[in-house]
């Protein structure tokens, strides 16, 4: 059984990671992790893993891809959110990187990558002038202004 609210589904064609990369991305040590808001009601999150041959041969790639689809496995139903597609790209350091520190890489980029939850709170409003201080001010030279 699942313990999370939402499916995650596998990204598998060319056009859901190319849509994906239009998307906001940000990099995090040996990850980056794009983010697409799909908009299109379902409440499925969507994952992809991608690692290009400057990551190295077939060997080390498979090896990034698998460290990333289980970082996903741990974090995504911790930090995804429904009606997203993400997808994490290898970067030359994932192959080799400690776990501990992998995974705080992609819990990072997923963190910095939520939607904003509202609009921010209003500012405190401007203190008045009767709240000012009568004394004169100074500048660093001595003088008063």
């Amino acid at each position: 059984m699942t313990d999370h609210p939402f499916k995650i589904e596998r990204l598998k064609s060319r056009p859901q990671f190319l849509a994906a990369a239009k998307g906001v991305s940000k990099a995090s040590g040996a990850v980056v992790v794009q983010a697409l808001d799909r908009a299109d009601g379902r409440a499925a999150v969507g994952v992809g893993f991608t690692a290009t041959r400057k990551v190295g041969g077939a060997v080390i790639r498979n090896r990034a891809k698998r460290r990333l689809r289980e970082a996903a496995r741990a974090l995504l139903p911790l930090h995804a959110h429904p009606g997203y597609d993400y997808v994490l790209v290898a970067r030359q350091g994932t192959p080799d990187r400690p776990w501990d520190r992998l995974l705080d890489d992609v819990k990072s980029a997923l963190i910095r990558l939520a939607p904003n939850p509202g609009p921010a709170p209003a500012p405190p409003a401007a203190s008045s002038i009767s709240d000012v201080s009568s004394t004169p001010t100074r500048d660093p030279s001595g003088q008063d202004r």
